[in-house]
């Protein structure tokens, strides 16, 4: 498969964060900001799947459990749109097995909830600059 090439949005590569919890979402989004990403938040997934320009992102960072669709879902049809960014989860309720479902969909990493800043930021400076 081929990757799409990098595009930044005012120089910043750009990211989608989809979190239905507001606090944490604009937490995160700033967070993001601040390290130099174009963030684009979103609170659900059918709101992202929605926006014809999240096709340009190069990061997908989603939460598992939201309403409507959950991360997994998300990733699924962002792919089934030819999106081919790189992927990381955050959930609140990790388990062997949604690792397992969450790698074989295509996450590159799962991040537990509480975050801890630092390795959220790190797992997206390392997905962006694999891309």
């Amino acid at each position: 498969m081929t990757q799409a090439p990098l595009i930044k949005h005012e120089g910043r590569a750009r990211l989608l964060l989809v979190e239905d919890d507001s606090g944490v979402r604009r937490s995160l989004q700033l967070l993001l900001h601040g390290r130099g990403f174009d963030v684009r938040a979103y609170a659900s997934g059918l709101a992202l799947l929605a926006d014809p320009t999240a096709l340009d992102a190069v990061c997908l960072v989603a939460d598992y459990r939201m309403p409507e669709i959950d991360g997994l879902a998300i990733l699924s049809r962002l792919r089934g749109l030819g999106w081919q960014g790189q992927a990381l989860m955050i959930t609140a309720f990790p388990s062997a097995r949604l690792v397992d479902r969450a790698l074989s969909a295509g996450y590159s990493r799962v991040i537990e909830k509480p975050l801890v800043e630092a390795a959220l930021v790190d797992a997206v400076e390392r997905v962006v600059a694999a891309h």
